[in-house]
């Protein structure tokens, strides 16, 4: 259904609306069916990297969720960061993914351990690559079965985003970019509406991985100029 807004613009109108009755929740079998097979292939994954492992204590192997827990996660990981790289490196970007797929809280922690380990450019690189394929796992995850959740969720930042993006489509990318560099509107909210709205993959990968450029960089340098600080002291 399409709506006239207050400039003359066309707008359709997602879902037919985004009021109450017209929200489709929860997940109906076959939207939690995939949701569940995705979760599944990547703890299969991590269980295939863990099965790679020299035979250990891994009980610090947790989310960290302070920098006192990072400081002990970064102590136990730089050992094995030189002796099973591959293994560190696949383990990390799973989980990192992981978590920017399905919206779990920590990813900051997740790229602060990347600066500690690999040093400023690496960390950079390393969080970057991450976070956009994360947001591009959540892009597609959300195109198959993200429209109740954001309907439900979002109903009013749904509804201005759906007309921005009508309004800006021969700028949509530098809009992308806006939204990226800035806190308009949250990277969660972002990256499960753009499909609904009927924001172009390329588009939503191009502003991605260069809007999260600089907020990587800092988190990154952040961590390093704080390490450095304890050693010293």
């Amino acid at each position: 259904m399409e709506k006239r807004d207050d400039n003359g613009v066309d707008v359709k109108v997602v879902g037919g609306g985004v009021g109450p009755n017209n929200i489709k929740f929860p997940l109906s079998f076959w939207e939690a069916a995939v949701a569940s097979t995705v979760v599944l292939g990547f703890l299969f994954g991590l269980l295939g990297v863990y099965l790679t492992m020299p035979a250990s204590d891994y009980s610090f192997l947790k989310l960290p969720r302070s920098l006192q827990e990072l400081q002990i996660l970064r102590v136990h990981l730089e050992d094995y960061t030189s002796d099973y790289t591959a293994q560190v490196l696949l383990g990390y970007c799973m989980v990192y993914i992981f978590m920017q797929t399905f919206m779990i809280p920590g990813t900051v922690f997740m790229s602060l351990l990347a600066g500690s380990l690999f040093g400023v450019f690496k960390g950079v690189a390393l969080v970057v690559f991450n976070a956009t394929a994360g947001a591009s796992s959540c892009y597609f995850l959300s195109k198959l079965i993200g429209r109740p959740i954001v309907v439900s969720l979002w109903p009013d930042k749904l509804q201005f985003f759906q007309n921005q993006v009508a309004k800006r489509r021969q700028g949509l990318l530098n809009y992308m970019l806006f939204l990226r560099l800035t806190p308009t509107l949250p990277n969660t909210f972002i990256n499960l509406a753009s499909p609904i709205v009927d924001v172009p993959y390329h588009i939503f990968l191009l502003a991605t991985s260069i809007g999260l450029i600089p907020a990587a960089y800092v988190t990154v340098r952040v961590c390093i100029l704080h390490f450095k600080k304890l050693v010293k002291y």
